[in-house]
């Protein structure tokens, strides 16, 4: 009988800019030294947030908290390539993409505090609100893709989850009606190496996550997770591909969770400090900084600006979502429904 090859597929890794701070000049994308500036600000923000989130859950003043350290190049590089009229669907990690888009950071501090008034996301955002069971965001962004394609808005959805994710049946489900359809959606995974306790080996018999995509009929590229410029570039080109009609794109993030799961995780329990120690060497902040120093857009004075007015920044935040008032129950009405009913708007009144 004989034997016909009738697919093959081969999966792309971009990396611009290694270790060391050296950059593939030829791949470089299109950023002026004011963009950055800009992605490197917003990533020591990123980190600032996290270092006080963390302070804050050990005091008590906030609830159980999930660390992005290592993982602010994969969200403010593609967060960075967005548009305003693009849709963004988080999972619950991406403080970074939020902050980006201009996320006001006292709400963020309200959500992770226990305060649901934390996701009414400001009118002029196009982000869904977090979402904590693990991939059962991404049939969300799916159905906003389809209905961006039903009225023929030129805008992408970009949906984030981590590499535990692509393990769970609402992965699949939303990729195959992805592909089939030929949806504007942008599926970005962080790939940091870890689902809570189980390594990206105990999940997958895959040599990547990004080669699942062309089981759906889209393609999947793979990228430095903590190179800021690799990850911009490879978003930008799914973004402008997905809102010129081109469908979807799967992005994999190698990135690397440098702290635990959660504040209420110890991963000093299943890693060991040779693997932590390994990727640190691979931060994505040190990383830019020494690209930064060696095209003369860093000096010491510089980062010392940038760590204190990112920390300034921090601390006025606190300050706002800790002086606000806490919620009344009447306050549940406001925002279940569109128009209440005889019988809700009479029970609000009474409260």
């Amino acid at each position: 009988m004989p034997e016909d090859i009738i697919s093959t597929y081969a999966v792309k890794r971009l990396r611009i800019l290694d270790e060391s701070g050296i950059v593939d000049d030829a791949l470089m994308p299109a950023v002026t030294e004011s963009d950055i500036r800009r992605m490197y600000e917003l990533m020591v923000l990123a980190r600032t947030f996290d270092e006080r989130a963390l302070a804050l859950q050990r005091e008590g003043r906030l609830g159980t908290y999930p660390p992005i350290m290592g993982q602010e190049a994969a969200q403010v590089g593609s967060a960075f390539a967005l548009h305003p009229t693009d849709w963004v669907i988080p999972s619950f990690r991406e403080m970074a993409v939020h902050f980006t888009l201009g996320y006001p950071i006292h709400l963020m501090l309200q959500y992770w505090g226990g305060d649901e008034r934390g996701q009414r996301t400001p009118d002029n955002l196009n982000i869904l609100p977090i979402c904590v069971s693990v991939g059962t965001h991404i049939p969300h962004a799916v159905g906003v893709a389809m209905a961006a394609k039903y009225r023929r808005d030129p805008v992408a959805v970009v949906a984030y989850f981590g590499d535990g994710a692509t393990s769970k049946g609402e992965f699949h489900e939303g990729f195959n009606m992805a592909g089939l359809f030929r949806l504007p959606v942008v599926f970005i995974c962080q790939n940091n190496q870890w689902a809570i306790s189980i390594p990206v080996q105990g999940q997958t018999a895959s040599a990547t996550l990004a080669q699942k995509a062309f089981a759906y009929g889209f393609e999947g590229v793979q990228v430095d997770g903590n190179d800021v410029f690799a990850v911009y570039r490879a978003a930008s080109e799914a973004l402008d591909k997905a809102r010129s009609g081109g469908g979807p794109t799967f992005i994999e993030c190698l990135t690397y969770r440098m702290a635990d799961h959660t504040t209420s995780d110890d991963a000093s329990r299943y890693r060991s400090p040779e693997e932590v120690a390994s990727w640190r060497g691979k931060d994505p902040i040190l990383r830019l900084e020494r690209f930064m120093a060696s095209r003369g857009l860093m000096s010491d004075e510089y980062a010392r600006d940038v760590k204190q007015r990112a920390a300034d920044t921090i601390d006025e935040a606190v300050r706002a979502e800790e002086a606000a008032p806490p919620p009344t129950a009447a306050d549940m009405f406001d925002h279940a429904c569109a128009t209440l009913g005889q019988r809700q708007s009479a029970q609000r009144k009474e409260l």
